[in-house]
């Protein structure tokens, strides 16, 4: 178990394993819905998996939601490239920032788990259509995170194949 902690960064740790953990302890706590099994490596893939929700949520939701209304404003992702690299606390301040936005995604997750319950005190035919719903909602979420991570890829490559073109401009 060891070997499989050494090896996640601490992105994975702080944005994936916390937030899951900390939604499986709050789903027993507040709804008395447990999650966890009695074997530890598997709880740790149930954190993750629950995390990497989290932070789906939080990266797909939250963030274009707090965006559109102004609460937040992003730098250039060109820009935050270029000062990541001679400023390396950016990336720590990065990591915690994306830390709050899985935290936002959890919360978010939780009210609508408590929604949830209070419909299906209401309807319980909800119980039987509930796996079926909840499957196309994650496969929309992490379409659209494959698509923005994607999209980030591209970003970054089209900045080194242009940062390849100045330089060879310049030995012209």
């Amino acid at each position: 178990m060891e070997n499989i902690l050494d090896k996640l960064s601490s992105y994975n740790i702080l944005n994936n394993l916390l937030p899951g953990g900390v939604f499986c302890y709050l789903m027993d706590f507040l709804f008395k819905i447990n999650l966890l099994k009695d074997d530890a490596i598997m709880n740790l893939c149930i954190f993750y998996f629950i995390g990497m929700i989290m932070s789906r949520i939080g990266s797909i939701v939250i963030e274009p939601l707090f965006k559109k209304i102004g609460f937040i404003i992003f730098a250039d992702y060109k820009d935050y490239i270029v000062a990541s690299k001679k400023d390396f606390e950016i990336k720590v301040l990065s990591e915690t920032n994306n830390l709050y936005r899985s935290i936002l995604g959890l919360l978010f997750a939780l009210l609508i788990v408590k929604l949830y319950l209070i419909m299906i005190e209401q309807c319980s035919c909800l119980n039987k259509i509930f796996p079926t719903i909840f499957i196309i909602l994650l496969f929309i979420l992490f379409a659209f995170s494959y698509r923005k991570q994607t999209k980030y890829i591209k970003s970054r490559v089209e900045k080194v194949k242009n940062e390849r073109e100045v330089v060879a401009d310049e030995h012209s």
